[in-house]
């Protein structure tokens, strides 16, 4: 996905949706920024405000227009199913998501080229589709080929100061994990409106 000036999106949308952006030099230079823009909002339109919500999530997984307007399609014609859920747990769901969940990757954006580069293998087998849906109990882990490679070399070093969330589990010896529950919007960590992005798209 092609994307504009990052800092300069991410200081419009008051939060680090990049991994370029997070940095102390973001921080301290965006910290008024980002006052300044939930100052904005205070008087913004409430289009504005979804509009806003949806654009963080888009950066924030890293999909372009038309993939999360699927997703949103998908996730409010799943019968019994509750539209925010649904969303949220398709967009964690993503196999280039759950190798960054994982910490095999410091952001989603190396991990999608991860798995593009056939770094990644699922249940066994290579993929090289970032978007691929992982079910409970798939095994995601690095190709035996690449372990070696500079790309994995720090990895038992940067699990130290990675928290995996509750719904996956990850093996550093044998670097896999494998998906212990599906991730339930709530249970984890999100600084996303999820409701809010559902009610931009009601209205488009």
């Amino acid at each position: 996905m092609r994307i504009g000036p990052k800092y300069k999106i991410a200081r419009r949308l008051g939060e680090r949706v990049f991994s370029k952006t997070q940095t102390t030099k973001f921080t301290v230079s965006g910290t008024e920024q980002k006052q300044r823009g939930k100052n904005r909002r205070k008087t913004m339109s409430e289009y504005g405000t979804q509009l806003i919500e949806k654009q963080k999530a888009r950066y924030t997984y890293g999909v372009t227009e038309k993939q999360f307007s699927s997703y949103v399609k998908k996730a409010r014609s799943i019968k019994g199913g509750n539209p925010t859920n649904e969303l949220y747990t398709m967009l964690e769901r993503r196999l280039d998501n759950t190798v960054y969940r994982l910490g095999l990757a410091k952001s989603r954006a190396l991990a999608r080229q991860m798995v593009s580069h056939g770094h990644i293998t699922l249940n066994g087998r290579k993929v090289t589709i970032p978007s691929c849906v992982i079910s409970k109990d798939d095994v995601v882990a690095v190709r035996g080929g690449s372990r070696e490679k500079g790309l994995f070399k720090d990895l038992a070093e940067n699990l130290q100061t990675h928290t995996t969330p509750n719904w996956l589990i990850f093996d550093v010896d044998k670097k896999e994990g494998v998906v212990k529950s599906i991730p339930a919007y709530g249970e984890g960590e999100s600084n996303l409106n999820f409701s809010t992005i559902l009610e931009f798209y009601s209205r488009v």
